[in-house]
């Protein structure tokens, strides 16, 4: 069984063990810093407001609307919400273990993006800890529709683990574009291709819809996913054979 095993792996159990462990470190890392941001509510608060100033001036400011729409159409929001609650964890957790058991010469590239934007949404929730719609109630009258859908209440207390302000930038969005971005060009049919494509576009509605992100985090997101991809490309030029996003068989490496 452990040899049928094996045999599947691209670079073997210490590879895969060591992508785990990457990962997670990484991860955890990341929830651990992002929980880190106590006692600034009121700045945060403050900018979530100097946010919606921005969005208004701009005319952009439709987040009210759009989740009051919602909260007229129950079956809509509760898509939304298991959409938010389900998809993001577990599609990227899905699709970085088939792209390193199915498409291995790419996984690396990938998951330096990862690594990458992780790194960097630490110095925005730091730098700017901000509120999400939700909080915002009745002020503009927001619902929090995951909190509905699963019947649980947001805390607003910051712990180790948790930030309710950290807001900016989306990670949704950020990886919803990696995913989407990888997929889309690994893909063999058509439709999966375009599905893949549109899912940045897909992930942005549902945070939006359900008042977890105003759109300023959304484009951060996106903002932060290109700079990611763009260091990605930088490390790929340092170690090509490696971290490329190629069709030639990489190297095991850390």
């Amino acid at each position: 069984m452990f040899g049928r095993v094996r045999s599947l792996l691209p670079h073997g159990w210490t590879d895969l063990l060591r992508q785990i462990v990457l990962f997670c470190g990484a991860y955890y890392l990341y929830r651990l810093v992002r929980g880190l941001v106590d006692g600034r509510a009121v700045q945060a608060f403050d900018n979530a407001r100097e946010v919606i100033r921005i969005e208004q001036g701009l005319g952009l400011f439709f987040e009210p609307s759009v989740n009051s729409w919602v909260q007229a159409h129950d079956v809509v929001a509760d898509f939304a919400s298991w959409m938010y609650v389900n998809s993001h964890f577990a599609i990227t957790t899905v699709t970085l273990a088939w792209l390193y058991l199915r498409r291995n010469e790419r996984f690396y590239f990938v998951r330096n993006m990862f690594i990458v934007s992780m790194a960097i949404a630490l110095v925005g929730y730091t730098l700017y800890p901000t509120a999400p719609p939700r909080f915002f109630f009745p002020e503009y009258g927001f619902q929090d529709t995951v909190a509905q859908f699963a019947g649980i209440s947001h805390d607003d207390t910051v712990n180790a683990l948790f930030n309710p302000y950290a807001a900016v930038p989306s990670m949704h969005c950020c990886f919803a574009i990696f995913i989407g971005f990888t997929l889309a060009r690994c893909c063999k049919h058509r439709w999966a291709r375009v599905f893949w494509a549109v899912w940045p576009l897909i992930m942005t509605w549902v945070v939006v819809t359900t008042a977890n992100h105003w759109i300023a985090d959304a484009v951060l997101g996106a903002a932060t996913a290109a700079i990611s991809y763009g260091v990605a490309v930088w490390l790929a030029k340092v170690r090509p054979a490696a971290w490329s996003f190629s069709r030639v068989p990489a190297r095991a490496t850390a």
